[in-house]
């Protein structure tokens, strides 16, 4: 890996004709807010302009809310590149993997990585996920409390592992990977905004941490090893990263002549980025798609009634997806309602610019919300009220809403990954909503949501769905 020390954010003082937004105190700036509730914060940000400086104790940045302006940013990623405090503590997991990597390194990156990802593997992937999907949910038990967010999270990743690595990794280690991968994912944010000095004491957490990082780095680079000694493709991810492109042409394979392929550092990068961060973008929307119908039966009823008209008692698979129209806007609006990491996305500007009518030189930090974009009235109506039907074909006809419409991103950055996502979101909850009916614990009150925008500690009930439901 890099010595990603060396390239820790500069901050630079925005500009000073950018207004402040209301409410900063003295020294603390808009600490107490921020943490206080951050999600009520950034959502009261688009209120008061399209731009605005935000500063949380030293940290200084623009606050962008206009999905226009928003948009500007992800389509000039020259300008405004990946960087932040966020970005700064991945890099220490992740290397510059296609997350996290600087603009001057992603294009090539990019080029590499998306023939794995090209539609016609995508059947491939659905077999291993709907196999993991229905091998997890096997085991669970009529009545039994499912802590929704853990299984989810561990469903996932296994899913992940097992199409990223194919048969490759043995039974252990796909346990102890998980376990280390879910380590990190939960640690990552918390040491994000824990002073630098704090995370180098070797508290119990501390070390359980910089162990998972060793244990994921360790695991996946013996993997990649052994793969690089017997080249073949498998169908799995990892097959297709190995493959040499030809330069000239990216998409194809190279023909022994010249090619062009990501190295061993590159692909331990690649897939530790996939494996984490991929497998806890669909986690919490699974996670929330659960909760979401079972707090609205009509919906919850509509689902049951395609899956079972659309299955008609099959195993769930990709030839399925065109079909499952009610599961894929579930996990749309979903998506809306809670957009994973949607809390603060951040980018530094590289070269003195004009955003907005404002002059903002380089060293800015500029920052948007998705949540706060997803939750704004003049884009959706009743944007906290969930409604998958404002995802029916017929409803979708608004430029403005497509901008304003940010889970995985936008431009040349955009998530490489958002197909994959919801392919495998939609047959997990279809997988689930054929055998299982969850519900809410009476007497439980709305998750709290983490700083990744997942449930909190959501407990439901599992009651297995009868022969006659599935038929009525």
């Amino acid at each position: 890996m890099r010595n990603v020390s060396a390239r820790k954010t500069t901050i630079a003082d925005p500009s000073k004709s950018v207004p402040v937004a209301p409410g900063a105190l003295p020294v603390v700036g808009h600490a107490v807010k921020a943490l206080r509730d951050p999600r009520a914060f950034v959502r009261s940000l688009p209120a008061h302009g399209d731009m605005m400086r935000v500063t949380v104790g030293p940290l200084k940045a623009v606050m962008v809310c206009d999905p226009e302006l928003i948009s500007q940013i992800l389509l000039d990623d020259r300008t405004y590149d990946k960087g932040g405090l966020l970005f700064d503590k991945a890099r220490e997991v992740f290397g510059d993997g296609l997350v996290t990597c600087p603009h001057a390194m992603h294009r090539r990156e990019r080029r590499l990585v998306q023939p794995a990802f090209h539609r016609n593997r995508l059947s491939g992937y659905a077999r291993a996920m709907t196999e993991g999907t229905t091998l997890r949910t096997s085991r669970w038990r009529d009545g039994q409390v499912l802590d929704v967010s853990a299984e989810m999270l561990s469903l996932t990743m296994h899913n992940m592992l097992q199409t990223m690595l194919g048969g490759m990794v043995s039974a252990e280690d796909l346990r102890q990977t998980v376990d280390d991968a879910i380590v990190v994912l939960h640690a990552t944010y918390r040491q994000t905004f824990t002073p630098a000095v704090l995370n180098q004491i070797p508290t119990p957490g501390n070390r359980r941490y910089q162990r998972a990082v060793a244990g994921l780095h360790n695991t996946v680079t013996d993997i990649i090893a052994k793969a690089q000694a017997a080249p073949a493709d498998h169908g799995d991810l990892l097959s297709a990263l190995l493959t040499p492109r030809d330069p000239g042409n990216p998409g194809e394979p190279a023909d022994g002549s010249q090619s062009e392929r990501l190295s061993s550092a590159e692909l331990r990068n690649e897939v530790l980025t996939f494996l984490v961060a991929g497998s806890e973008t669909t986690a919490i929307a699974l996670s929330w798609a659960l909760y979401l119908i079972a707090c609205n039966p009509d919906i919850q009823e509509r689902l049951w009634a395609e899956t079972d008209r659309v299955l008609d008692g099959s195993p769930v698979s990709h030839d399925h997806l065109p079909d499952l129209k009610i599961a894929n806007q579930i996990i749309t609006e979903a998506l809306r309602l809670y957009p994973p990491a949607g809390m603060v996305w951040t980018r530094i500007v590289t070269a003195d610019t004009r955003l907005g009518g404002y002059e903002i030189p380089a060293g800015t930090t500029i920052a948007y919300s998705s949540y706060a974009v997803h939750r704004q009235a003049r884009y959706y109506t009743d944007p906290d009220v969930f409604n998958p039907d404002r995802w029916d074909a017929e409803a979708l006809h608004s430029t403005t809403r497509n901008k304003a419409y940010l889970p995985f991103g936008g431009g040349a950055r955009k998530c490489i990954g958002d197909q994959f996502a919801i392919t495998e979101a939609v047959l997990a909850l279809t997988e689930i909503a054929s055998r299982w009916r969850l519900e809410t614990i009476p007497g439980q009150k709305h998750p709290a949501v983490t700083i990744s925008m997942g449930p909190r500690h959501l407990k439901m009930r599992l009651t297995a769905r009868t022969a006659s439901e599935r038929t009525s």
